[in-house]
């Protein structure tokens, strides 16, 4: 059998349920981050890419919270995931990967998708970097969440 379905086979729903928290957890504190950012009128970026995607999908102009919600499923489906792939190798330098990884898809598909075109140049080059911040803050965020949240069952591990 593979790592990866050993892996998947012995993640336990409290594990799972961790993973949630540590989920949400990021969400809020990158919410807390950027909401004010935006509301200063220091992005870059016309609105925030949650808001921007939710009135993409539902087609009409919607209030912040909408976004909000957007962003909070957004980032706990790939905490979980994290957690789901690299139960046993929670390090830096994967949680880095996965937000490298999900600020390139943000560039070459998301913002298109939103009418901010290819790595958001339809709206301007400071749209890479403005982007680039967050999913940094979430590697970090992640991380050190998934250090507290599985610290002891990693402990536990290496002691088997």
């Amino acid at each position: 059998m593979s790592e990866q379905h050993s892996v998947l086979r012995d993640l336990d729903k409290r594990e799972l349920a961790k993973a949630g928290v540590v989920g949400v957890i990021i969400a809020l504190l990158l919410s807390a981050i950027m909401v004010p950012v935006f509301k200063a009128g220091v992005a870059p970026m016309p609105m925030q890419p949650s808001l921007a995607f939710a009135e993409t999908v539902l087609g009409r102009p919607l209030p912040l919270v909408v976004g909000l919600f957007f962003h909070l499923a957004y980032v706990t489906l790939w905490s979980m995931t994290f957690v789901v792939l690299f139960r046993t190798r929670l390090t830096f330098r994967n949680a880095l990967l996965l937000a490298l990884g999900l600020w390139i898809v943000a560039l070459v598909v998301f913002f298109p998708i939103v009418g901010w075109g290819f790595l958001g140049l339809a709206v301007g080059p400071k749209l890479i970097v403005a982007a680039l911040v967050p999913h940094l803050l979430f590697a970090v965020f992640l991380w050190i969440g998934c250090r507290i949240a599985f610290s002891a069952s990693a402990r536990a591990e290496s002691v088997r």
